[in-house]
């Protein structure tokens, strides 16, 4: 695991020797696109759209939220910010690394919550969007549009998580990869039939279980608070 990690502070160093507006690029990007913009911009807006898409995007932001809680829990992963100094890194070879308001992150790392959370709620949109494409265009490329912003969102947003120093390379993909296939496991199991008290009950339910698994880890000696 060293010398993945050490492979990807040097690609950090990489992306933050670019240009000054490229650094201002990601450092909006990731704090926009936190994953709380799920419930508080893109669950409102979908949901304008169309109710059933809404519903979707919420649902499945919720699960991918708790979800990702559970596997950086289990997974651990640690933060470059902090590794490198931790780990005797930075003593032993020259690091040339900024850091940024948002550098601080604590926890576990992997998997990337912002790309997985992201990555999976904004799935239901997308094909949505592809849909809607397909009905009024018979070109390929407009088809794919909705995809193919999706995929560069993701990649932009993992880029930016690496460059200020959150996240590892092989910890954004991680997060990619599975907030895509919970996305596209989740949306066919949408409850879009069900009342507002549904999803408070099951939000309550998952709060709980996991304040319940955190007091078992603790419990039999795994410091997930590490």
């Amino acid at each position: 695991m060293d010398a993945l990690h050490a492979t990807g502070i040097r690609f950090a160093e990489v992306l933050q020797s670019g240009p000054p507006w490229l650094e201002k690029f990601w450092i909006s990007l990731t704090s926009l696109a936190d994953p709380k913009c799920i419930f508080t911009i893109c669950f409102p807006l979908a949901y304008f759209l169309d109710r059933k898409v809404g519903v979707s995007v919420l649902w499945i932001g919720l699960v991918s939220e708790w979800l990702n809680v559970v596997l950086k829990w289990f997974l651990f992963g640690e933060r470059p910010f902090w590794w490198v100094h931790e780990s005797g890194f930075a003593s032993k070879e020259r690091v040339v690394l900024r850091q940024f308001p948002v550098s601080c992150e604590t926890g576990p790392g992997d998997p990337s919550g912002h790309c997985m959370i992201t990555g999976a709620a904004l799935w239901p949109l997308v094909t949505a969007l592809m849909a809607l494409a397909s009905k009024h265009s018979r070109s390929l490329v407009a088809k794919l549009s909705p995809f193919g912003a999706y995929a560069l969102l993701l990649l932009a947003l993992g880029l930016s998580r690496v460059f200020v120093l959150a996240h590892f390379p092989h910890q954004v993909v991680s997060g990619i990869l599975a907030g895509a296939a919970l996305g596209w496991g989740l949306q066919a199991h949408t409850p879009a039939a069900r009342t507002p008290g549904f999803f408070v009950a099951t939000a309550l339910a998952l709060l709980l279980s996991s304040l319940a698994l955190h007091s078992l880890l603790i419990a039999v000696g795994i410091d997930i608070d590490w």
